[in-house]
């Protein structure tokens, strides 16, 4: 939502008037599932039956990967990615919200790769000359990995200095990432880095017909005939405009295909390519097939009824004012991502910072195994963090003057200081112990299997119990390792609840299905949980928070269907309730969803306080506040 700086009736004109390009209705992932409208109704019902409906619309990414995988872009994108690096360039990936968490993990699983490597004593080629080949630019740094940043997608300028702070130049090669197709902070990385001289990828989920239409800076690059183009488009969203959901699961699905190519090539090249793993021109064929068997496996009775319990556990948690903690290490970025696009998504309480008594508390929260939080967010994301630390004067030079000054406020809130206050480190634990009623979640894969053992899992499971806290474990793994996973729970904390998802058994060395499987099992908890919670209508997401220009268009819209008003109407009703729920949402507190409030705003003639009431009534109580102190 933007700063206070105007009343709320000139922001909404200021809009109208000037964010036709952020008028969105028209893109694909904009539109609504046709096979998911009755989500919500559906899982209310019964849970197994609506994880079935989510898992259907995963069908979408299954197809479009397919025919992707047979088009050739694999290998083309393989084939140059080898030649940059081969001749000392580096791997970019840029985007913002979704696709900038997905930079992040991208860039992680990259070096974690050749980490792993030099931990294991493999020492040909050489990890020190390779780990540190790729990077990720997120718009807001870092810091946007666990809390979004409001505004700085919405902006080229950021995204021409983000990347160029990083010295991108040519012989590299940049995945400019955007989901929708039309994101300012990505299409500003792809022009500074084509000036650059370096070679551009632009990765999208929109056709190009409607993007060529509809959203001129889309036309500019999609006509630019130096930017490679990767179009992705898998349909609309399960849940109305989250791409959180679909499309980025088949942006992780595709780049990790690249890359897993890649690095197969390269270690032929070198002498050393692992005798288990076949050449990088099977990769497509076996990403085909063990993507078939992970959908199949997502699909399948058992496996939704033992999520379904998960869900059901997890809403429980929320509905009688505890909380939920998860742990994870190799993990860990996959899952950080999920929940921090919680708050977001469905308007729940974000992370919340140390000592930030005012804020409400997190419904749910991350820790790692790292003894500091120092330590887990090197470990998290496998390099040093890297944060904004630009000054008023680097704004102005990026800005005009008004929105400048509206940025310069967010500026002071996501540098490295502000980032280490989010304690996800066990030093963090001392804050959120858990307590009678809370949730407690280990997600672990194969080499975790020591800390599920007598390591930390194993201690947060075990003081959990003991203090009388709901506990769950997610594992995933391939066939021998899943079934480690799953006896060491059972066996050591009999109590918990478990649920296990078989991972592909082909060899691979990003083992690429694994993260994609995760992603789309948490994506499915989460949006779940929050249904049950009365924050999803139909297959919309109510709760949204308008953060950006396009979110306010999304929110909207919304409000339009939802009130039978005129964009023009709810827009100005949206303005006035940003307004309205301004204090409490800077301050970290609990707030009502905007699109709630606007639409009953609307529809019956109430003032804001009544409208909020009217909501809160009409939610039956079921929603909770916040978890309790």
């Amino acid at each position: 939502m933007p700063a206070p700086t105007k009343s709320a009736r000139e922001r909404a004109e200021e809009f109208l008037r000037d964010g036709g390009e952020f008028h969105l209705g028209s893109l694909v992932t904009e539109a609504s599932h046709p096979r998911s409208r009755a989500l919500s109704d559906t899982v209310r019902d019964d849970v197994a039956a609506g994880l079935a409906l989510l898992f259907d619309v995963d069908r979408d990414v299954v197809e479009t990967f397919d025919r992707w995988s047979r088009s050739g872009q694999p290998e083309a994108l393989r084939d140059r990615a080898v030649d940059a690096l081969a001749g000392g360039g580096r791997l970019f990936f840029t985007g913002c919200g979704a696709t900038g968490r997905l930079s992040i993990q991208l860039d992680s699983i990259w070096r974690g790769f050749w980490q792993d490597r030099r931990e294991r004593g493999l020492s040909r080629p050489d990890p020190d000359a390779w780990e540190g080949r790729t990077f990720s630019v997120m718009a807001g740094g870092d810091y946007a990995l666990i809390k979004s940043v409001e505004g700085f997608e919405d902006f080229a300028p950021f995204g021409r200095r983000q990347i160029a702070d990083l010295g991108v130049s040519r012989g590299d090669m940049v995945f400019a990432i955007t989901e929708g197709g039309e994101t300012s902070f990505v299409i500003g990385t792809a022009w500074e880095a084509l000036e650059k001289d370096a070679t551009v990828v632009f990765v999208y989920n929109n056709p190009d017909e409607v993007l060529r239409s509809h959203v001129n800076r889309s036309r500019e690059v999609l006509d630019e005939p130096r930017i490679r183009r990767v179009n992705l488009t898998t349909g609309p969203m399960a849940i109305t405009g989250s791409t959180r959901m679909q499309a980025t699961s088949i942006q992780l699905l595709a780049l990790l295909t690249v890359l897993e190519m890649t690095l197969r090539d390269i270690l032929a090249r070198e002498g050393s390519a692992e005798p288990t793993i076949g050449p990088s021109s099977s990769v497509p064929g076996e990403m085909r097939e063990g993507l078939e068997a992970l959908h199949a496996e997502l699909g399948s009775q058992g496996f939704r009824r033992d999520l379904g319990r998960l869900v059901t556990a997890e809403e429980d948690v929320y509905r009688r004012g505890a909380r939920t903690s998860y742990f994870a290490d190799s993990l860990a970025v996959d899952v950080l991502t999920d929940t921090t696009e919680r708050s977001p998504t469905f308007c729940t309480p974000s992370f919340r910072k140390h000592g930030d008594e005012a804020a409400a508390e997190s419904w749910a929260y991350l820790f790692t195994p790292s003894p500091s939080t120092e330590e887990a967010w090197t470990r998290l994301l496998r390099r040093a963090p890297r944060t904004i630390e630009w000054t008023g004067d680097d704004l102005r030079a990026l800005l005009d003057e008004e929105a400048a000054g509206r940025q310069e406020a967010v500026l002071r809130e996501i540098g490295r200081a502000e980032l280490m206050r989010f304690r996800i480190g066990l030093d963090g634990q001392e804050e959120r112990p858990p307590r009678p009623g809370d949730g407690v979640t280990v997600v672990a894969a194969e080499p975790d299997l020591p800390l599920l053992d007598e390591g930390a899992f194993a201690r947060a499971l075990e003081q959990a119990h003991a203090e009388g806290a709901v506990t769950s474990m997610i594992g995933v793994g391939r066939r021998a390792a899943l079934a480690r996973l799953t006896g060491t729970a059972v066996a050591r904390h009999g109590e918990t609840l478990v649920v296990g998802l078989e991972a592909p058994s082909a060899p691979a060395l990003l083992d690429p299905l694994t993260r994609v499987g995760v992603k789309m099992l948490l994506n499915a908890l989460s949006t779940c949980t929050m249904v049950r919670l009365g924050r999803v209508l139909g297959n919309r997401m109510i709760w949204v928070v308008p953060s950006n220009l396009k979110l306010i268009d999304r929110s909207i819209r919304y409000i339009q269907d939802l009130a039978a008003a005129s964009y023009e109407e709810a827009c100005h009703a949206l303005f006035e309730v940003i307004e309205y729920v301004e204090p409490r949402r800077h301050a970290g507190q609990v707030y009502p969803a905007p699109v709630g409030v606007a639409s009953m705003h609307l529809r019956h003639g109430l003032g804001l306080e009544e409208a909020e009431a009217r909501l809160a009534r009409e939610l039956g109580g079921e929603t909770p506040a916040a978890p309790d102190r």
